[in-house]
């Protein structure tokens, strides 16, 4: 009897340890060994697999793949009330409650019965204990429920709240950069004779942005799982695609604002491999290039008068390197893979272009899925 006691003790602190580094604490939590980690990625896999299988592309597979992350909360918080009911009931059961049942006599069933009535306080009074420590756990109990209820019911609203916030930049890139995003019609779209001070602003949001989407998603992971509202936006996209706006400004424009490029590409670099190892993603090197030579060329005509100023244009000594530059550059940032995998990179080797830039060398960005 005493063992069922003890492991109904692990079980408690096992889930109140999970839900409160879930929910409470402001911050990543570095174990491996988690609760809601043995829960969601397993129901992610089987979730994901027709997107991965017949839904491979389309508005349905979008509308199926963003039902996930409510469900995915639904489903942590249905288990954590399960595991604390059983907890409970082993407890009672373990150390000899004394249950008493009007129905006849107590058993297991009739602790999970009761410690499930006293966990939501429906207060019904058929099962009740006979000793004292039995009283003490079937208070605690229903104080425990009071308060698991009220995290509940706080966490919901700032989760949707940080969802909007994240959804409002999102969106604001359709008319800045197309729909899905890419840094060469942005850079088309904001050509003209304000090209440097329109740049340098949006750097600027796009760098705040990026500090906003790491520090909320690193508060609340679930947010990962939460796909934007329209099929061609997503907040993975709207970041990759910071990374080359900077990274291009950085290497192939004349003119451009490079203090803020400079900054906003070390921001959203920091985010970006922060949040593949938050998402535990595995490394992967790119199986193509993303942005060829002839790409640059377009993406280079967007300078301060509109003409070519980058990719072998605008009269450069050396009109291969800026090319070199960006591949180099690309190497340590990565690319989006398909809207449904987000970020691919490789750690740059052999070359000084994040040190001459003022960013650090070190980090390695992952596939998010």
């Amino acid at each position: 009897m005493l063992l069922w006691a003890i492991v109904g003790i692990v079980l408690i602190g096992v889930v109140l340890l999970d839900a409160f580094e879930t929910i409470v604490l402001p911050r990543r939590a570095t174990r491996r060994l988690r609760l809601a980690r043995l829960v969601l990625q397993p129901a992610w896999q089987l979730w994901s697999a027709p997107a991965r299988g017949p839904w491979r592309s389309g508005e349905r597979r979008e509308t199926y793949l963003s039902c996930y992350g409510p469900f995915a909360l639904l489903l942590l918080i249905g288990v954590w009330s399960t595991a604390l009911i059983g907890g409970f009931a082993l407890l009672l059961w373990g150390l000899d409650a004394q249950l008493v049942a009007t129905g006849g006599d107590a058993s297991v069933g009739t602790a999970l019965y009761g410690s499930g009535t006293t966990f939501f306080t429906l207060g019904l009074g058929d099962v009740l204990p006979h000793t004292a420590l039995g009283r003490v756990l079937i208070v605690l109990e229903a104080g425990m429920g009071f308060a698991f209820l009220a995290l509940i019911i706080s966490y919901m609203p700032v989760l949707n709240q940080a969802f909007s916030q994240r959804e409002v930049n999102v969106s604001l890139l359709d008319a800045r950069a197309g729909s899905p995003p890419s840094a060469a019609e942005l850079l088309r779209r904001h050509a003209g004779a304000d090209f440097t001070e329109a740049l340098a602003q949006l750097l600027s949001e796009g760098e705040r942005w990026s500090a906003e989407l790491l520090e909320s998603h690193l508060s609340y992971p679930f947010l990962a799982y939460y796909r934007s509202l329209h099929q061609a936006q997503s907040w993975r996209a709207g970041l990759t695609t910071m990374l080359d706006v900077a990274a291009l400004l950085l290497v192939g424009i004349d003119g451009a604002p490079t203090r803020p490029a400079r900054l906003a590409f070390a921001m959203a670099r920091h985010a970006a491999t922060d949040l593949s190892h938050i998402l535990s993603t595995r490394p992967q090197s790119a199986a193509s290039e993303r942005l060829s030579a002839a790409d640059l060329t377009p993406a280079g005509g967007a300078g301060p008068g509109g003409g070519a100023a980058a990719a072998g244009a605008g009269g450069r000594p050396d009109a291969g390197q800026p090319a070199a530059d960006v591949r180099a550059l690309r190497q340590c940032v990565g690319r989006p893979a398909t809207h449904a995998a987000a970020l691919v990179a490789a750690p740059a080797r052999g070359h000084g272009c994040l040190e001459s830039h003022g960013v650090g060398a070190s980090g390695v960005v992952h596939r998010v899925r």
